[in-house]
């Protein structure tokens, strides 16, 4: 299932500075990406350059995406962060998370209508410049079949108290 945007302030300061976020995005080497290490999730080609992990800052990424990094202190109870890739013809599995305490946000970068998400039975795509915020213990799978790569910021953060089933307060 898919929340509501607007109960999350943070998601207009992210989607006003989103072109900068894909600016430091670009700049990094391609080869600096890691694959994503479930590797039983999907059938190639999900790469991951993290900024955060367990609420700790990846200092030696984070100095080649400073302002990037900057923005992401905007979302409290950030937990893990950084900018996910799905190659073309890559399929992520469908599948769950692993806790309730979180809720995760895909800030769109680089799409196209070829790729998407599905939540429970919503799909969605990706739009750059756009935030999608989800709770991922719904199961959920994603897909590229577009002819370029998919590029997202991806944040988890902990899910605030007093925010029902539909995203509303």
């Amino acid at each position: 299932m898919f929340l509501f945007n607007e109960n999350f302030s943070f998601t207009r300061v992210l989607e006003r500075h989103w072109q900068v976020i894909l600016d430091e995005c670009l700049s990094l080497p391609g080869a600096e990406f890691d694959a994503w290490p479930e590797v039983s999730l999907y059938n190639r080609g999900w790469d991951v350059y993290g900024l955060v992990l367990a609420q700790q800052r990846i200092m030696e990424n984070c100095i080649f995406c400073s302002r990037t990094t900057e923005l992401l202190e905007e979302i409290p109870g950030l937990v893990t962060a950084g900018f996910s890739r799905l190659a073309p013809g890559t399929i992520i599995r469908p599948h769950v998370g692993y806790t309730d305490q979180v809720l995760r946000l895909h800030l769109g970068l680089r799409s196209s209508p070829q790729c998407g998400i599905r939540v429970g039975s919503e799909v969605r795509h990706w739009v750059p410049g756009q935030c999608l915020i989800f709770d991922d213990t719904v199961e959920h799978e994603a897909w590229n079949r577009g002819p370029t790569e998919r590029l997202v910021l991806l944040a988890d953060f902990i899910k605030p108290q007093g925010l029902s089933a539909h995203g509303q307060r």
